[in-house]
């Protein structure tokens, strides 16, 4: 059954109020890793969704990023994606692995200590389209963040040369030779499925993801009338400064519990 959990093991916290476990659960058939964070106090929690950027070394989950999430009062899930640490499978940058994060949701839904069913999805980066995907397979998401995210892999494909060949490699050709294949990864047209509050974060300045990415997001969900908020940062770049970085989490945690 895609979430369960077949193993798990205790990881080393960097927070005293928190636990981090790694498991390994299931995914389409898959045994994919993951890392899971819970408050060491009593009770129930929301459940967060918490989906990394990059691909396979690049961009891998930070125990202190969960810890961190997990301190404001969450469940947190994080998911490696198929064939990372050793999980099964390929990753193949919002393919088959979106299943990963969708397998995750499932795994958090059967938590037995999730409170009232509510599940927010947080995306980082790449783990910004894998966020609106699942929030799309999900509407009963309670919330959906996307923090720098990517939401147009044409987008991603024109505006970052650096990556061309790992695209055409793990999406087998190019935005031109393979335009089905790209638009099957970017969530942008098919924003009209998205039920969940959606949060857009975004530096002005970056770039790694442009901010191209999140002014059509905002433009498509906008059009399509959904519940939108933005958060833009004028001098900010892919990388916040820690210590912004610290108070926008905080205040991304009050959001999500407000929705």
């Amino acid at each position: 059954m895609n979430g369960q959990i077949l193993s798990s093991d205790l990881f080393p916290s960097p927070n005293p109020n928190v636990s981090l476990f790694i498991v390994t659960y299931l995914s389409e058939g898959l045994k994919v890793k993951g890392l899971l964070a819970e408050p060491k106090k009593g009770g129930t929690f929301e459940g967060l969704l918490y989906l990394r950027g990059g691909i396979k070394n690049k961009g891998k989950v930070r125990p202190a990023r969960v810890a961190q999430f997990s301190q404001e009062g969450f469940i947190v899930f994080a998911p490696f994606y198929r064939g990372n640490q050793g999980g099964e499978g390929v990753e193949d940058f919002g393919g088959m692995d979106r299943f990963d994060a969708f397998s995750g949701f499932e795994l958090l839904k059967q938590h037995p200590r999730l409170k009232d069913n509510r599940i927010h999805i947080f995306g980082i980066s790449r783990g910004g389209l894998m966020a609106l995907w699942t929030a799309i397979n999900y509407p009963e998401a309670t919330s959906v963040v996307t923090w720098g995210g990517v939401s147009d892999i044409f987008l991603t494909y024109e505006e970052r040369m650096d990556l061309r060949k790992m695209l055409k490699r793990v999406i087998g050709g190019t935005p031109y030779s393979k335009p089905k294949l790209y638009r099957f990864r970017s969530p942008l047209f098919e924003m009209k499925k998205l039920s969940s509050p959606l949060l857009i974060i975004h530096g002005k300045q970056d770039q790694n993801v442009s901010f191209s990415h999140a002014l059509k997001l905002e433009k498509y969900a906008r059009t399509l009338k959904k519940q939108v908020e933005t958060w833009y940062f004028d001098n900010f770049s892919h990388y916040f400064p820690p210590k912004e970085n610290r108070k926008i989490t905080e205040a991304v945690a009050r959001w999500m519990k407000n929705q």
